[in-house]
């Protein structure tokens, strides 16, 4: 950890537009009768990047952090050649996290998830020293943060689905500051969720809050600054994979303070964000305009979960309808959300691999998958400026050689478990 001088910043509510002070953790204006997310407004009104050795710290003017952390990457953006040909894209921008030495690229989960946890732990101040962060998650964030933690000394209790516990391999043993607990095998992200949240309801613990988090936020729009910095310009299409909607709802708050910036121009980026079929509750909600999540019968959820390839795509309680969220985001950008089946995405993840040189996740060659879609139906002309997330890659890269270490569960509960039960157990785990 290093200290340097905390960015300065104010939090916004995105409903009431009211501007109020960070008491150092805050998720939410209390004063709000209205539920909405907060936005972060930085003092410095033009991003300056740092150099390349402060990692994903070179953007900290937008960063709501208060120390930095060793370790850290950002994301590293080049224009495409191969790909770009293939598709007929004359201006393809690749934003690439994870693994990819020949580039640049040296994110050691090999998930853009570390942007989340190097900004969120970097916003942690004193009075959080005797309390355990909880953080759920689908696998990646999970990796993302028990490495941060682990490296760093921080307490950390992981919610992950047993099912999805493959997940977390490491380079090398974790410290034992980290823990994890899991829902059974059956269960989803969402049931790990609920888990996390009764182990919540002890003071020993605090939450980190998901994309109410400004810091998560923010360390996701990352991406986009790494792009507009490199490209000189705001892109006119910006392609993600979603789960949670967050790291689109991050890209559209970036394209906002770039606009006030001044120097990238004025237009905003259509978010074309995508699911992975069956499991697609946000796209039914966004083709029938409703800004409430619709009807998912739990079983089916589940059922459609197992199906996917992209499991880190499977939030059923997204933060979509939310004042700020991913709803507001799509009507102001006039984007739209697709979906590709497991098939297109593992075509797309092969056509990757073969022209781009490196392997990717089953989640951001879901966002190739309706990319190529894109093109392929003409809504793209040849000469728009198209940003590509590549949110996860390079696994196959790193792991050649290496001994790998996997986190085990201290705890696996029922999918319905007795939350005095999950109380006792955990707190257990830090004592």
């Amino acid at each position: 950890m290093k200290d340097f001088n905390a960015t300065r910043y104010k939090l916004k509510n995105i409903a009431t537009e009211r501007v109020f002070d960070d008491e150092g953790w805050t998720l939410e204006d209390k004063q709000s009768h209205v539920p909405s997310l907060i936005r972060a407004v930085y003092e410095s009104k033009q991003i300056r990047p740092k150099g390349e050795e402060h990692g994903i710290y070179r953007f900290a003017d937008w960063l709501p952090v208060k120390r930095t952390l060793s370790g850290s990457c950002a994301p590293v953006t080049y224009r495409s050649r191969k790909l770009a040909e293939h598709l007929g894209l004359k201006n393809l921008y690749i934003t690439f996290n994870g693994y990819f030495p020949e580039i640049g690229a040296r994110m050691t989960t090999c998930s853009f998830k570390e942007t989340e946890a190097y900004s969120v732990c970097g916003r942690l101040n004193g009075k959080h020293k005797d309390k355990v962060l909880v953080v759920a998650s689908a696998g990646n964030t999970a990796r993302a943060f028990a490495k941060v933690c682990s490296d760093n000394h921080i307490p950390l209790l992981l919610s992950v689905p047993e099912e999805n516990i493959d997940a977390l391999w490491f380079e090398a043993p974790l410290d034992d500051c980290v823990k994890l607990i899991s829902p059974r095998h059956g269960a989803d992200y969402y049931d790990a969720i609920k888990l996390s949240d009764m182990a919540l309801q002890s003071d020993k613990f605090f939450a980190e809050g998901g994309a109410k988090n400004v810091a998560r936020r923010d360390g996701m729009a990352t991406t986009v600054l790494s792009a507009v910095t490199h490209i000189g310009r705001i892109p006119d299409y910006y392609f993600q994979a979603v789960g949670s909607g967050t790291g689109a709802i991050a890209a559209w708050e970036a394209n906002l303070r770039l606009i006030e910036d001044g120097r990238f121009g004025n237009h905003k980026m259509k978010l074309m964000v995508s699911q992975n079929a069956p499991f697609v509750p946000m796209y039914d909600a966004w083709k029938a305009r409703s800004r409430e999540m619709l009807p998912y019968d739990d079983d089916q959820a589940r059922l459609d979960v197992e199906e996917i390839d992209a499991k880190v795509l499977s939030n059923r309680k997204p933060p979509y309808g939310i004042k700020g969220g991913l709803f507001d985001a799509l009507l102001d950008t006039g984007g739209d959300i697709l979906v590709a089946t497991n098939d297109e995405a593992r075509a797309a993840k092969k056509l990757f691999a073969e022209l781009e040189g490196v392997d990717i996740y089953s989640a951001p060659a879901v966002a190739l998958a309706t990319l190529i879609q894109s093109v392929r139906d003409g809504r793209i002309a040849p000469e728009e400026y198209v940003m590509l997330n590549v949110t996860g890659g390079g696994e196959k890269r790193f792991m050649e050689g290496k001994e790998l270490f996997f986190l085990k569960p201290s705890h696996v509960f029922d999918i319905d478990p007795d939350p005095k039960e999950v109380a006792e157990k955990v707190e257990a785990l830090f004592e």
